[in-house]
């Protein structure tokens, strides 16, 4: 089986990964194993690959986090899909590769005619957003910034947020990914935090850095930051004395992983707001998977808006 696996090299991108001939996976009693069609990669892989996250991966580490395929062989326990079934899953790992082993938890059922490329989009972007959402409470007549929109789950979130009943501020430095957001229901877009209108119910933050310190400055007296990522890889700093005008506030760390509802749960619901028009993946780059670590740095150097796909 041919699988991408990291060589260890932390200097360069581009020679980070190697395609290696590895044996077949042995799925456990509750995993299915699946026959990989197209998956996405996530900056934040590129991000490990190169040790932004204090350690670089190491030789024989395997990335890959959203897939969609083909169930080949149903899980032992009789959990899960039946072999022959079309799925999307969120493996913690592993997932670049010709076929994977997926806890039946982490999988949902594709519909009948739903795009394969669609559903490599959703598992870890849209996971996040939606627990972001969910996380916050009620979004209705709120007023809601984002910082990083034109990312993978900033799109989601936008869209999400949006069709909650929030009034979205998108923080977008592109014009052009300025206008997909608004077509995706952001009443405003702006090139920074510290451009913002404010005052702010709700701040999603995911850059770190001065924008955290910007975008935490528009919030509004008892308004809630969800910080989610640091992306710009620099630490934010706080002034507690500038934070006094909105005070009381809450800054809460949003870990996408911790959720009461499993994965598979949670895809399966993205997938059905697909279905329904309400939801509308950005693909901003699709390619055969012989072109991963090339489009894998593109989304590093914020080439790609939105997700990238490769397919099988």
């Amino acid at each position: 089986m041919k699988a991408l696996v990291a060589t260890g090299n932390s200097d360069d991108l581009l020679g980070s990964l190697e395609f290696a001939d590895l044996d077949e996976p042995v799925a456990a009693p509750d995993e299915a194993l699946v026959a990989v069609e197209a998956f996405s990669v996530n900056r934040g892989e590129a991000l490990f690959l190169r040790g932004a996250y204090g350690k670089p991966a190491d030789a024989g580490w395997r990335p890959g986090q959203d897939i969609a395929g083909r169930v080949v062989q149903a899980a032992a326990d009789g959990s899960g899909p039946a072999a022959g079934t079309r799925v999307v899953g969120h493996p913690e790992g592993r997932g670049w590769a010709e076929r994977v082993a997926v806890p039946t938890s982490k999988l949902a059922v594709l519909p009948d005619g739903f795009a394969t490329v669609t559903a490599a989009a959703l598992p870890l972007a849209g996971l996040t957003a939606l627990r972001l959402v969910r996380s916050a409470g009620s979004l209705t007549g709120r007023r809601v910034l984002l910082t990083g929109a034109s990312g993978g789950v900033g799109h989601y979130l936008t869209e999400l947020a949006a069709g909650s009943g929030a009034q979205v501020t998108a923080v977008s430095a592109s014009a052009e990914r300025g206008q997909r957001l608004a077509e995706l229901g952001a009443a405003a877009v702006v090139p920074s935090a510290s451009q913002a209108p404010g005052p702010f119910d709700v701040v999603f933050e995911s850059v770190g850095g001065a924008e955290f310190e910007a975008a935490i400055g528009k919030l509004a007296a008892g308004g809630t930051v969800l910080w989610y990522g640091q992306a710009g890889l620099v630490p934010p700093t706080i002034d507690f004395f500038g934070l006094l005008g909105a005070t009381p506030l809450t800054i809460k760390h949003f870990p996408h992983w911790v959720s009461d509802s499993t994965d598979g749960q949670d895809v399966a619901t993205l997938v059905r707001l697909v279905e329904e028009g309400r939801l509308h993946p950005e693909i901003g780059r699709t390619a055969d998977w012989s072109e991963t670590v090339a489009v894998l740095c593109d989304l590093y150097e914020r080439r790609v808006r939105g997700n990238a796909v490769l397919t099988l």
